[in-house]
């Protein structure tokens, strides 16, 4: 019998979002096969990440592309992005905790691109004046994935409801990213 691997990763991208402590037999049970099936893809709960990993990254590109980031303001942009990334926000939650697990290690040439083209948008609205120059635009960044990623989690959780996920995420960091005149 064939194992679809697209098949494997989401549910096991389901349940990591959910138990990020959730065992190679609990991911393979979620899966539908075998432990021993889910090794002979994956030999351990690393490669699964770094598969895992690859997947979210594309899930988030992909999401950036319809964000359309350079269209209209910066701030509509984020709001776009915050938009188009809720459906990834959960597994891009687990593997920006898991990623750090993997510190001093290369890192995935996926994560560089996204941090990029996150942070050019952060520069063109502080060039545009829209957003504060004293927050440099990486930390907006890793702002933005925090945020999106306890936002997740906290709707996982039925601690808020799933259609505030946008509004908290965009009150809060543009709240304080965005650039007050002097009275």
């Amino acid at each position: 019998m064939a194992v679809d691997r697209d098949h494997v990763l989401r549910s096991a991208a389901a349940l990591l979002t959910h138990r990020a402590t959730a065992t190679m037999d609990e991911v393979a049970k979620a899966a539908g096969i075998s432990r021993a099936t889910l090794h002979r893809h994956f030999a351990g709960r690393d490669a699964l990440v770094r598969a895992l990993e690859t997947l979210g990254l594309g899930e988030c590109e992909a999401a950036l592309d319809r964000a359309r980031l350079a269209d209209g303001s910066a701030s509509d942009a984020v709001r776009r992005l915050i938009r188009e990334i809720e459906p990834a926000a959960g597994l891009l939650g687990f593997l920006v905790t898991e990623n750090q697990l993997f510190e001093g290690e290369e890192r995935n040439e996926g994560w560089e691109r996204l941090d990029a083209r996150i942070s050019a948008l952060f520069r063109r609205g502080q060039d545009s004046g829209e957003f504060r120059i004293d927050l440099s635009a990486v930390w907006l960044t890793e702002a933005l994935y925090g945020l999106v990623g306890s936002a997740a989690w906290a709707v996982m959780d039925g601690r808020v409801a799933a259609k505030d996920f946008e509004t908290m995420i965009v009150e809060l960091l543009l709240g304080g990213a965005i650039r007050r005149t002097q009275s």
